[in-house]
């Protein structure tokens, strides 16, 4: 039972800040990293770009499912309110348990690091070693070593808790702001690469040898939903959005849209530039493409422009992820601190800081990218259920008010489960491992629900 007479979230964001959520969390180290990968699974340009398009439409098609549950239910918390609603309580509990312990810190904790490798570049020292844990602790059963970059990467991370601490206003207005300048940045990169006069278009057909055939292309389109993953993010603050009827469609959909647009861009660029056997050679490719055109010195500002991409992607995350456990705990099926909403600044404080620091924790722990790579299978099992959810409410419950309600329906939901579905195969075919342990670390959440249900229960 809630208590409604405790203090509010407050509705503090605009369609701006919205669709800043969007663009900020789909857009971080993905489009600089992946298309090495991609290239290296199918072999030619002209099967990436369909990989990226495909990967794009399947993300939209989730962005126009979404986008009739997020206004019939503008609450927060997102996917654990729509998946309560669909299937009951326990599925709701399992997705905000993995999002909690996992995923989204997980993610939040990978984004930090990916910052200061890269800042690294200009500031070497952040790699050496601050102490050892000579214990089996870290990374396959080494000893833990801790360097002066996780240190910065934890301050980073706190010092975008506190800031969304004081108010979603004061987050919201940051994220418009480094998404702004980011889109700017990647602008320029996409500008001097087609523009540059350094290109040659007989790069775009040509092949280098590759895994290819449908496992090629699965799994560069899996490195592609990687990229795009993020669009589902600010429906976890629905319910901190002015007029979220109208906001949130515009923001997810026209979000989602820009950034199939962007990417696609930024693919074209690089591959004019660069042949796909020197794409396939280099970690960095938008610094090597720079490089290429301005000269060696100027690859650091591609460096600059994808640390400030990740700034982006790390407060939106930190920003959208706390309200999924405060969810949680508004329910009574999380730690009850978590519920607490500050009565000066609106924002669920307790939940922000508890998000904060466990992220903290797993930047120490070397073994972040470990288990966000784990919850990638499940993670897509959870959008194809949500996606399933809108056929299901609409028998269910008819009389819930749809503000918007998804075009092509049912096909375009059948189409989102669909894709969803074969993602999650291909994954487990890949990855049997890190999928069933993904499985694991979600189940493992089952007693402690007990816990809690019985608890309120009583």
């Amino acid at each position: 039972m809630r208590d409604d007479t405790a203090p509010a979230l407050k509705r503090d964001l605009g369609v701006w800040s919205a669709a800043a959520i969007v663009l900020g969390t789909m857009i971080g180290s993905g489009i600089f990293l992946v298309p090495r990968d991609m290239i290296q699974s199918v072999g030619s340009p002209p099967w990436l770009f369909a990989a990226w398009i495909a990967g794009g439409l399947l993300s939209l098609c989730g962005a126009l499912t979404y986008a009739e549950l997020a206004t019939a239910m503008p609450e927060a918390g997102g996917e654990y309110v729509y998946l309560r609603a669909a299937y009951g309580p326990l599925w709701g509990f399992l997705y905000g348990w993995t999002q909690m312990w996992v995923a989204k810190s997980g993610s939040i904790a990978a984004m930090a690091t990916g910052f200061f490798y890269y800042l690294a570049d200009f500031r070497p020292e952040l790699e050496r070693v601050l102490y050892t844990v000579r214990l089996p602790i870290g990374p396959r059963g080494g000893p833990l070593e801790i360097r002066y970059g996780q240190i910065l990467a934890i301050a980073i991370i706190l010092a975008l808790g506190l800031v969304n601490y004081l108010g979603v206003r004061f987050g919201g207005r940051l994220q418009v702001g480094v998404t702004a300048l980011k889109l700017g940045l990647i602008g320029g990169i996409i500008v001097i690469g087609l523009g540059g006069g350094q290109g040659s278009a007989a790069h775009l057909v040509a092949t280098i040898p590759a895994a290819g055939g449908l496992g090629g292309f699965f799994a560069a389109l899996v490195g592609a939903l990687w990229a795009y993953d993020g669009w589902n993010n600010v429906s976890m603050v629905s319910s901190e959005i002015r007029d979220p009827r109208r906001s949130l469609p515009r923001a997810l959909v026209a979000g989602t849209a820009a950034v199939i647009g962007i990417y696609v861009l930024a693919n074209l660029a690089y591959f004019y530039v660069l042949s796909p056997a020197e794409v396939a050679a280099t970690p960095r490719v938008a610094s090597a493409m720079i490089s290429r055109i301005l000269g060696a010195g100027w690859g650091s500002a591609a460096s600059i422009a994808v640390m400030i991409s990740i700034f982006a992607a790390l407060n939106g995350s930190l920003l959208s992820g706390a309200r999924v456990p405060y969810a949680m705990a508004r329910d009574r099926l999380f730690f009850a601190p978590l519920a607490r909403v500050h009565p000066a600044y609106g924002t669920p404080g307790v939940s922000i800081l508890a998000l904060a620091g466990w992220s903290a924790v797993l930047v120490l722990s070397g073994r972040f990218e470990d288990l966000y790579r784990y919850v990638m299978f499940a993670s897509w099992i959870v959008y194809g259920m949500t996606g399933l959810g809108v056929i299901l409410l609409r028998r269910r419950r008819p009389d819930l008010e749809r503000p918007c309600r998804v075009a092509g329906y049912p096909w375009l939901p059948i189409l989102f489960v669909a894709g969803a579905a074969a993602v999650t195969g291909s994954t487990l075919l890949k990855y049997p491992r890190e999928s069933l342990l993904g499985l694991g670390i979600i189940f493992a959440g089952l007693p402690f629900y007990s816990y809690w249900r019985r608890r309120f229960s009583r």
